[in-house]
């Protein structure tokens, strides 16, 4: 098997800020599997809060042995990147070698369309409403705030949205102390969940304060390995397959989690409907589906998702799987 990785980028429609920084371009890895005349792709977007650069994650993709299968690979890499797009290359080149699409390779049920959240990007209260207004249409907005004046961005995007379901994702932002004055009026606005109000590894007090409305994980869970230290101060986990390290791992998070009592949020970072595309396969059922990707590029692949009224529709076979 041909293992060979390329990068390529997407520009955004408009600039993405978050709490820990601001871009205009989504970098990616596009990896390609090639045996028996049959190639399999899948995609991956390296994360500096992971430690991870195009480079590195490029260095670990190109490590690996030519002969590496998918059950293997779950040992030779660890989470991350680097394993999420060989994995999902691999699903790929599996279902278009077996001539099946990768839900009947997975004994999943077809997937349908999800309904996806739509994230708006931090900015001032005033373009924040700007942009709720815009998007008001749309039955779930994500808001990203994460700092110490967020009061403001709720209730203008309140006033925008006045129908909406509206999630908030901290981006790791606050403090407990923020985060306790904050829930009360998060509850106030109608606000549903609320994504990693506190720092990985600093968020022990989770445990110990009132949940008013549900909290979900986002940095404090990658893979399995992340659930024990999760239990009694998160609701909800966030999948992402860049953080678990691919389909396979996700599907068995998702598994475990459910089994341990936990809602599900199926997440994404910003990249193309490539890297969306084996995501859809998770997020069916789950309580927050957050896979709006693809709709804050400018540009996207020759075979993009469908994005409609009903949500976001599984690949079509061009696509992936």
């Amino acid at each position: 098997m041909m293992i060979s990785v390329t990068r390529d980028v997407f520009r955004l429609a408009q600039v993405f800020t978050i709490a820990r920084g601001s871009r205009t371009e989504a970098k990616v890895l596009t990896v390609r599997v090639e045996a028996d005349g049959v190639t399999g792709w899948g995609e991956c977007v390296p994360y500096a809060r992971y430690d991870e650069t195009l480079e590195s994650v490029e260095a670990q993709i190109q490590s690996l042995p030519d002969s590496v299968t998918r059950s293997a690979l779950q040992d030779v890499l660890p989470p991350g990147a680097a394993r999420n797009a060989v994995d999902c290359a691999l699903w790929d080149w599996e279902a278009k070698r077996a001539g099946v699409r990768a839900w009947d390779l997975a004994v999943l049920r077809p997937p349908g369309p999800e309904i996806t959240a739509y994230t708006l990007s931090l900015d001032t209260p005033e373009k924040m409403r700007m942009q709720a207004a815009q998007n008001a249409h749309r039955p779930l907005l994500k808001i990203k705030l994460g700092t110490a004046d967020d009061m403001g961005r709720l209730e203008a995007v309140r006033a925008g949205a006045p129908d909406a379901r509206i999630i908030v994702d901290a981006n790791e932002g606050w403090s407990a102390e923020i985060y306790a004055d904050l829930a009360p009026h998060l509850v106030r606005l109608g606000v549903q969940m609320v994504e990693q109000p506190l720092p990985a590894g600093a968020d022990a007090m989770l445990g110990e304060i009132a949940r008013p409305l549900p909290v979900c994980a986002d940095e404090s869970c990658h893979d399995r390995a992340s659930l024990p230290a999760l239990k009694g101060k998160y609701d909800m986990v966030n999948i992402k397959l860049d953080k678990a390290g691919g389909l396979t791992e996700a599907l068995a998070l998702r598994a475990a989690a459910l089994a341990e009592g936990y809602a599900i949020m199926m997440g994404c970072m910003v990249g193309s409907s490539l890297a969306m595309a084996p995501a859809v396969l998770v997020a069916q059922g789950a309580a927050v589906v957050d896979l709006d990707g693809p709709l804050l590029l400018a540009e996207d692949r020759a075979v993009p998702l469908v994005f409609d009224a009903a949500g976001v529709h599984p690949p079509d076979a061009a696509l992936w799987g």
